[in-house]
């Protein structure tokens, strides 16, 4: 039996990154980082339910093999279908965010790095469904960066996927979507939670491809 649902994860996983790709036209422009087999935690934004598989789908197959995607529990056990593919295919990190849950999240997520585990995280906590380009980050993020420090973290631009199914249509508009890797960044010695969640955000949102040139600014 666990050899059969393996299988059909493995095959569940093969079929959801073929969709993905062919709805979408997914491509990575590493533009900050190699995509090496080295332990990173992926940070992004997030405005759908298509972003995380984004991500995966992109990651090249010695990458994907050791990446966890840290998801909300409550979505991804709300039916058994959801309750094979988060776990089983996408092998995910599930927190519990019910108040009255005494679990804590960040145990299961550094227990997950110290496995040898990469991540992929939404900072944000929640989809973006705002003119602005992010939500303020939740401390998750930082509290990683204090307890692993070595473990590299790398935002990732999730651009065009909001576009491609717009509210109310029922045809994908036929864009390309990229998923853009910047520089890496840590927690600096002494640095604030405040302050490294908005260097954190900025280097996240400077990847878009709308942001200004902020290295061509001429200062007065």
């Amino acid at each position: 039996m666990k050899f059969l649902r393996s299988l059909a994860a493995s095959f569940t996983g093969h079929t959801i990154r073929l969709f993905v790709r062919f709805l979408t036209a997914v491509r990575a422009d590493w533009k900050g980082i190699e995509p090496i087999p080295k332990q990173r935690v992926y940070f992004a934004n997030h405005t759908s339910n298509g972003d995380m598989p984004m991500i995966w789908a992109v990651l090249p197959p010695t990458l994907r093999r050791s990446v966890r995607p840290v998801a909300a529990a409550d979505y991804w056990l709300k039916n058994p279908i959801r309750a094979f593919v988060g776990p089983e295919v996408f092998n995910c990190v599930l927190v519990d965010r019910r108040p009255e849950v005494k679990d804590k999240p960040m145990d299961k997520i550094v227990a997950a790095l110290d496995e040898g585990a990469s991540l992929i995280i939404f900072p944000e906590g929640g989809r973006n469904m705002t003119e602005d380009p992010l939500l303020p980050f939740k401390a998750g993020l930082y509290n990683m960066g204090l307890a692993r420090p070595e473990i590299d973290l790398v935002p990732a631009w999730i651009a065009n996927l909001n576009t491609i199914m717009p509210k109310g249509e029922v045809i994908p508009l036929p864009l390309i979507c990229t998923v853009t890797f910047g520089a890496p960044i840590h927690v600096q010695d002494g640095e604030s939670k405040d302050a490294f969640l908005a260097r954190a955000s900025k280097s996240l949102a400077d990847l878009r491809p709308d942001a200004p040139d902020t290295a061509s600014e001429v200062i007065a």
